[in-house]
Order: C-alpha cells, then sequence, then structure tokens
C-alpha cells in the first residue's frame, strides 16, 4: 500500500448485537483510488462492516474516520452528503419509477431545488434540473444502460437492475463506493461485464471496497484484500499473498473454492 493519507481508517473497531459479538478489534485502512475486497465465510462479519460505515449502526468501540472525520453517529444521509456511497445485497431500487427516476433520485443530495424551488420555479431551478438530466444520462451510458431510461426499473431484466443500482449510487458523486455483493445473481458473461465496470469506476478516482462471493473476480479486480473470519480480521494483503496464508485456506478458501458460501 501507498504512503499518501488514507481514505477511510477502521481503527479497533468492536460491534456486538446483544451477547453475540459481531466484530472485534477490526483495523484496516483504504487508501484513495484503491478497491478493497472484504471477503469472508458466512457470517464473518462483512455486512455489519458495511453497516457501520454507511451509518446504519454506530460502532460500540473503536472508532471510523472518512476523509480524516470521525463519522460516528453520522445519518446514513449525512455520509452520501460526504461521500460515502452503496449498494446491498438485494437489489433495492424504486420498482414503479423509470430508469431515468432512479438515477435522479440518487443525485438529491447533490441539488439545491427543495419544496419552494418546485413550486415557485426560480430560473436556477431549471437549469439544476437540466444538469441533473444529463449528468443521469451520462451515467446511463457509463454503466452500458444507455436506450433504457424510460424503461420501468422493475421490468429491467436483473442483471441490468444491479447496474441501475450501481449507477444510482455513483449518482451522489461518491468518493467511496461499498459494493455488497454485486455479481450475485448473475451469469458469467455479466460478472465478467461487471468487474471491467468497476474497474472504470475506480478509473475515475472512486474507492471501492467490495463484499463479493465470487472469489475469481474478487481476486482479479481488487489491489487489496482484507479477511475476516468469526468478526474477526485474520488477514489482509495483496490477492496473491491471501490466496497463500494458511488461516484463510482453513476458514474460508479452502472450504468454498472459487465461490464463497455467504
Amino acid at each position: 500500500m501507498t504512503a499518501e493519507h488514507p481514505l477511510l481508517e477502521i481503527k479497533t473497531v468492536y460491534k456486538a448485537f446483544g451477547g453475540v459479538q459481531a466484530l472485534s478489534d477490526i483495523t484496516f485502512s483504504l487508501n484513495p483510488g484503491s478497491i478493497t475486497g472484504l471477503i469472508g465465510p458466512n457470517g464473518a462479519g462483512k455486512t455489519t462492516l458495511f453497516n457501520l460505515i454507511s451509518g446504519v449502526f454506530p460502532e460500540d468501540k473503536g472508532k471510523i474516520v472518512f476523509s480524516r472525520t470521525d463519522i460516528k453517529n453520522k445519518k446514513p444521509h449525512k455520509l452520501v452528503e460526504l461521500g460515502i456511497s452503496r449498494t446491498f445485497q438485494n437489489v433495492e431500487l424504486f420498482d414503479s419509477m423509470t430508469v431515468l427516476e432512479n438515477i435522479l433520485v440518487g443525485q438529491h443530495t447533490r441539488t439545491r431545488c427543495g419544496m419552494w424551488g418546485s413550486i415557485l420555479r426560480f430560473p436556477w431551478v431549471a437549469a439544476e434540473e437540466k444538469k441533473a438530466y444529463h449528468f443521469a444520462m451520462e451515467l446511463l451510458d457509463f454503466v452500458g444502460l444507455n436506450g433504457h431510461a424510460d424503461k420501468t426499473s422493475g421490468d429491467l431484466p436483473f442483471g441490468w437492475q444491479r447496474l441501475l443500482e450501481i449507477a444510482r449510487a455513483l449518482a451522489s458523486s461518491p468518493k467511496l463506493l461499498l459494493l455488497d455483493e454485486p455479481a450475485a445473481g448473475l451469469n458469467i458473461v455479466e460478472t465478467m461485464r461487471l468487474g471491467d465496470l468497476i474497474r472504470k469506476i475506480r478509473e475515475q478516482g472512486v474507492t471501492i471496497l467490495l463484499v463479493e462471493h465470487d472469489m475469481s473476480l474478487t481476486m482479479e479486480i481488487s489491489d487489496w484484500i482484507v479477511v475476516l473470519d468469526q468478526g474477526k480480521k485474520i488477514a489482509e494483503g495483496c490477492p496473491r499473498t491471501v490466496q497463500a496464508d494458511e488461516a484463510v485456506i482453513a476458514a474460508y478458501l479452502g472450504t468454498a473454492g472459487n465461490k464463497a458460501e455467504g
């Protein structure tokens, strides 16, 4: 890893739910412009950590620092404003809205129109709407959904819904993108295209933290890998180093092959 200041720092983080210790003493960091794979067996704590970073839950102990700011107790929408965006294990779209409308919704933290602006139609409102429309269309082209702006999102094939969710996450112009199992339910061709898209996103300067069960995809596109098992970090390093780590092989890779179980 380089010596530049990390974009995200996880510092001795703990999280428990009742008597279950979900995360214990988790420490690692993400450098700007990197792709980091977060892997581990079912129940390792990956989604819990995503939920802490995105403001769904607060950590019990430790600190999460984003862009040199402690983000403890910040609400999810405030974290989006700071530059953290995410997707989910299950596609979460507004099914009755069009593809374009879904992306426009994703821009809400980057626009200032509000209720009175919509009612009074100040001159700058039309300019802002035009800018938002063009940006949304650029994102559709970026993820490969150009030509589908007016389709109802719930009618899209599942693989396209995955792409739309990523486009909507990008609509807030994030510095950090959390991708939670983006290849789930995709076929081999769609997964290959997803890998290319994730690289393109990184080329735009977006830092990526990826939870993904497809080990082939994760190892191919990640610069760095962090491995969790039973709520603890058991290894981190470049993909080749992690693949050869005996603790990782025993806890995860040795029993899961190319497709992880959870």
